[in-house]
């Protein structure tokens, strides 16, 4: 029998991918809020880990595994469009090549930076979502969800700030861009976690699925494991 894909999945896994893709475009722009200096990507970023708490919790890590993937191929492929578009010669009457290669002409350094912090981090909020799931039998989903965020997104300011930008700002703004990040991504987990907990329930009760992912491979590149 063929493996199915419910709608509910469906729609999240297009969100998460949506999230990430419009996460990597906002990044080029800087912004202030209330004095603190941060990137637009802000805005959307963390809601992609949001979906990765969903999706582990009620699917399970092997569906994770499969959507995070997904969405490394789809950021991978919108840099390998975007760098053909910005080297094709521009119309001699369109006057907008010099923005359209500031947002789309990325920084090889930033481009690898952004994939390897993505995957490492998104990788182990799963991850970790999925063992505290099994150690809690289920309970606590609130100190799961904030928990294993925190860990993914230390990962993944610990690894994108230091091979973006390492010597090119100095150490001490470069740890303080670090915590900002992580604390404000952290923060938006908690505010939206209301939100997380109706659809974690509604997905549940609609899928009738809680999947505790015992005597699983825990092997990133498993993909066909579903």
């Amino acid at each position: 029998m063929k493996n199915k894909v419910s709608v509910p999945f469906m729609l999240l896994g297009i969100l998460f991918n949506v999230c990430l893709i419009a996460a990597n475009l906002l990044e080029t722009k800087v912004i202030q809020v209330f004095g603190l200096t941060i990137t637009a990507g802000l805005i959307v970023f963390p809601i992609s880990y949001i979906i990765n708490d969903c999706i582990a919790e009620v699917w399970g890590f092997k569906k994770a595994r499969l959507i995070i993937w997904t969405g490394f191929a789809m950021n991978f492929f919108l840099v390998a469009v975007a760098q053909i578009a910005v080297a094709l010669p521009a119309a001699p009457f369109w006057d907008g090549e010099e923005g359209f290669n500031f947002v789309f002409g990325m920084a090889p350094r930033i481009v690898f930076a952004s994939l390897a912090a993505f995957l490492v981090g998104s990788f182990l909020n799963a991850y970790v979502m999925s063992k505290m799931k099994i150690a809690s039998k289920g309970k606590n989903f609130s100190a799961r969800a904030i928990g294993s965020t925190v860990v993914g997104e230390t990962a993944d300011s610990f690894i994108f700030f230091p091979l973006a930008f390492g010597g090119v700002i100095p150490m001490e703004e470069l740890m303080m861009m670090i915590g900002i990040q992580i604390v404000l991504k952290s923060m938006y987990e908690v505010i939206i976690l209301p939100v997380t907990i109706h659809v974690v329930k509604y997905i549940k009760k609609v899928e009738d699925d809680d999947v505790y992912d015992e005597d699983i491979s825990y092997n990133i590149l498993k993909i066909k494991d579903l």
